[in-house]
């Protein structure tokens, strides 16, 4: 088991950082709440982590904080809920506001999440209200600019993104161009659209 990397963010595309440490690349898929965080390329971070081991892959994912990294663990625990959804969750609002929604039997703030219907947000309520972790109130912090080297709009990176959170390509194109704006940096169209989904 991988518990932790260290090393210097050598690619940073949303879900996805590529973390190099001591000459090898590490792959690492992270919720966007832990991506907002990751600083800039060529900088240095150590992410927590959880290796999921399948058939056909090997797949590593990065938390910032111990505390996103447990709630991940716990969700996928749920049934129903794999790795994708448990991303998607932490994706789409801050462990305080899950563990509020939980805590609260908040049905409606649960469903608006990717891959969350009415069923599985009940399921969520009822197998994670006992195992919900502690959450440090200190743990946020402002997102970094981000320098990403692709050759794709910050729109279609945004859009590619929500997809890999698990939103369907038409429902993640229609969020995004919602809150489009040439100014803006596609974590930034990402933050957009994920906190304009909680409001409606």
């Amino acid at each position: 088991m991988i518990g932790f990397l260290r090393g210097r963010v050598d690619q940073k595309q949303a879900p996805h950082v590529v973390l190099d440490v001591n000459g090898v690349g590490y792959d690492v898929e992270t919720p966007m709440s832990s991506f907002f965080n990751v600083p800039a390329v060529g900088e240095q971070v150590q992410l927590r982590t959880h290796l999921v081991v399948r058939e056909d892959a090997h797949i590593l994912y990065g938390f910032i904080s111990e505390q996103e990294r447990a709630l991940f663990r716990n969700l996928i625990k749920v049934n129903g809920v794999g790795p994708k959804v448990a991303l998607g969750i932490l994706s789409g609002m801050s462990a305080d506001d899950f563990c509020a929604a939980v805590r609260d039997s908040n049905v409606t703030a649960l469903v608006r999440l990717p891959g969350i219907g009415k069923k599985t947000a009940e399921r969520l309520i009822i197998d994670m209200r006992d195992r919900l972790p502690e959450q440090n109130a200190a743990g946020s912090a402002d997102a970094s600019s981000s320098n990403f080297k692709v050759d794709i709009s910050p729109q279609e990176e945004a859009i590619s993104a929500l997809v890999a959170l698990g939103y369907k390509p038409q429902d993640a194109d229609k969020r995004i161009r919602a809150v489009a704006d040439d100014s803006f940096s596609s974590e930034q169209l990402i933050r957009a659209a994920l906190q304009s989904a909680l409001k409606k």
